[in-house]
């Protein structure tokens, strides 16, 4: 055994690495020595089955992805191929509607959508904005985009006001495609967005309702040549869209997806996860994100995968809709997972055909409860962001790892857990002015380092080159390299697996989304009349993430609730809305700007700083707005839950005189 796994080794280095035998046997030897001897062989034991197939998936992809740079392919070009195999088979089907259309029928409409923006004089590097819930029509505009050069901004459809201006502004788009459904919040910022900026609407079509000089996009497309345009020089490492990601200094970040980006997102996925065109996806995640759109949309795009859309999740119809479409494969973030354990028990969680689900966020403590309760064979969970090039798959179902780094063959793919202050969350180095590497079970931020001419580690970054360079360090690995900080910290055991413990920095995760802190504490000073406000993450028990909690500085008891919570509800997209409100005589930041007792997001003293005796859930089974117990004059039962009821509509359990 012990022979066999020595030769499985000396194979791989020999293919990856190109070293001839008589320097691979040294190596090893050394290797094995320094490594811990016995206890290494244990770790190899375990491990090389894992390792090899890893080793395999990004060796294939690497394979693929110098193929198509070799050929000056595209995701169009690529989309092209699977249409030529897979040209009658169904592609997208959309849950809301049932229609189908398959990939010839994909791959027209996108024609469509190219010809018709063509005929409106865009050209290779302008950028277009959507901006619309999850339909199939979705997938075919960018795709169409991509194939005349055109740039897609994907904008989440939560956002409003100044957020949703911002996101068009500093993408330079020259039009936007909004959904019909969106008419109002387009309605209340297209005089801010400039006056050459067009409009078009898609789906149902009121007059009287969009903005003055928009068009309805349907009648346009219908009338729009189905051929295949002429095709523009842009090759694979060229821009595709931009997806935005929460942003440190205040708003979200136009993050660049390049076409050998999402090819590798999505391959790594497919080969990683050993998936098949056969499978049946089911993605109800929001497609302004890359989770939906590439991880999900991308395995119909590249692999000829049916993938079901749906408008929005539905805990109650998550099992019905698998049952009814043969779906093989589920898409998950962590807080879909507990929504789904919180439903009664029905017939159809039994009757599905999932032998997969595939995501990221599921807690070590529903893992298998999920798994057995569902009879879901695997839990395909991951780690990345769409930026960053350290992103991590846990391909052997270790219960709770979000993926894992090979210790047989940590030279294979470049990724590091370092060192940093508890604190400050800088990083911390050694008398060389390296980082430290962690131990096992020692926590640490995740890096990965960047050689940006190799398409599986370069760091495309933002369109901000600013926040592009917020994200990188220098002499992480080695004397004078560079890294992507993921900015997420982790623990590693002694067999490399990963576990997934906290978010550094300005930002936490709520409702599947990424919050900015600053965002959010700036929106809320200006509604307070300039107030100083500190917005932070706290864990609350049964629910994923953490919730959102605002102090607030009101010596003089002003504020005006209701018309607080209104105006939150016209400018804060919903995951972004603070949970729970403190109100405080003065607000104290400290040198790191964080508040006081609540240092890393977690309260740390029930007795002095415990929720009031009002229990309040949503309807989703997820906190809405509390007041906590910091001052005297805080609301009365009754009209505190009549304040609530007016942003979510929550249902009040304890001593409350609320009857939702």
């Amino acid at each position: 055994l012990a022979l066999g796994f020595t030769h499985s080794l000396l194979f791989v280095l020999r293919l990856l690495v190109g070293l001839p035998w008589y320097q691979v046997l040294p190596a090893i030897l050394i290797f094995y020595l320094g490594s811990g001897g016995w206890a290494f062989l244990q770790i190899f034991a375990r491990t090389i089955g894992r390792d090899l197939h890893a080793a395999g998936v990004l060796l294939q992809v690497k394979m693929n992805v110098r193929r198509h740079l070799k050929e000056k392919n595209t995701i169009p070009k690529i989309f092209a191929e699977t249409v030529r195999r897979h040209g009658d088979k169904t592609a997208l089907i959309f849950e809301g509607t049932g229609e189908r259309w398959t990939f010839h029928q994909l791959d027209e409409y996108s024609n469509r959508v190219a010809n018709l923006l063509l005929e409106r004089g865009f050209k290779e590097g302008d950028v277009v904005a959507i901006f619309m819930e999850n339909r199939s029509q979705y997938v075919g505009l960018w795709l169409g985009m991509a194939k005349i050069g055109v740039e897609a901004a994907l904008i989440n459809f939560n956002l409003r006001l100044e957020a949703l201006v911002h996101c068009v502004t500093i993408s330079n788009a020259k039009a936007v495609v909004f959904g019909s459904e969106l008419t109002d919040a387009v309605s209340e910022v297209h005089s801010l967005m400039g006056k050459t900026v067009q409009m078009f609407c898609s789906g149902d079509w009121d007059p009287k309702r969009v903005p003055q000089g928009t068009e309805c996009l349907e009648p346009l497309l219908d009338d729009a040549p189905s051929h295949l345009p002429s095709r523009p020089t842009c090759c694979f490492t060229d821009r595709l869209f931009y997806i935005y990601t929460s942003g440190t200094t205040g708003m979200p970040k136009a993050a660049i997806v390049v076409h050998s980006r999402y090819y590798r997102m999505a391959a790594l996925v497919y080969y990683g996860f050993r998936m098949t065109p056969a499978d049946v996806l089911y993605d109800c995640l929001p497609l302004y994100h890359s989770a939906g759109n590439i991880v999900g949309v991308g395995q119909c795009i590249i692999h000829g995968m049916t993938v079901v859309i749906r408008k929005k999740f539905s805990a109650s119809r998550f099992w019905d809709d698998c049952v009814k479409y043969n779906c093989t494969i589920v898409q998950y973030i962590g807080e879909i997972c507990r929504y789904l354990l919180n439903q009664p028990v029905r017939d159809t969680e039994q009757q599905h055909r999932v032998r997969m689900a595939l995501g990221n966020g599921l807690r070590q403590s529903i893992w298998e409860e999920f798994m057995n309760r569902f009879n879901i064979p695997q839990i395909a969970e991951f780690y990345g962001a769409t930026e960053c090039n350290c992103s991590l798959g846990n391909f052997d179902n270790k219960v709770g790892a979000c993926g894992f780094n090979s210790q047989i063959l940590p030279f294979i793919y470049p990724i590091r857990l370092v060192r940093v202050d508890e604190e400050s969350m800088e990083l911390i180095r050694g008398p060389d002015g390296v980082c430290i590497p962690c131990k096992p079970g020692e926590p640490g931020q995740l890096v990965g380092r960047i050689i940006q001419n190799d398409p599986l580690r370069r760091f495309d970054g933002y369109v901000n080159q600013s926040a592009t360079s917020k994200k990188i360090a220098h002499s992480v690995f080695k004397k004078g390299d560079s890294a992507y900080l993921s900015g997420d910290v982790l623990i590693m055991d002694v067999n490399g697996h990963m576990y997934f413990k906290d978010r550094t920095g300005d930002t936490f995760r709520w409702k599947g989304e990424n919050v900015s802190t600053t965002e959010v504490e700036g929106t809320l000073s200006r509604l307070l009349e300039m107030k100083d406000v500190v917005v932070y993450g706290v864990e609350v028990p049964g629910a994923e993430g953490k919730a959102g909690m605002a102090a607030i500085a009101d010596p003089s008891h002003s504020t005006d609730l209701e018309k607080f919570v209104k105006d939150m509800e016209k400018t804060l997209p919903p995951y972004a809305r603070p949970v729970f409100l403190r109100f405080l005589p003065e607000v104290d930041k400290t040198g790191t700007m964080f508040f006081p007792f609540f240092r890393g997001g977690n309260i740390k003293s029930k007795d002095k700083y415990s929720f009031s005796h009002y229990s309040c859930v949503g309807k989703d089974s997820t906190p809405a707005p509390c007041l906590i117990d910091s001052t005297s004059w805080t609301p009365a039962g009754g009209a505190m839950c009549s304040w609530m009821r007016s942003f979510t509509t929550p249902y009040c359990r304890g001593n409350t005189n609320c009857d939702d």
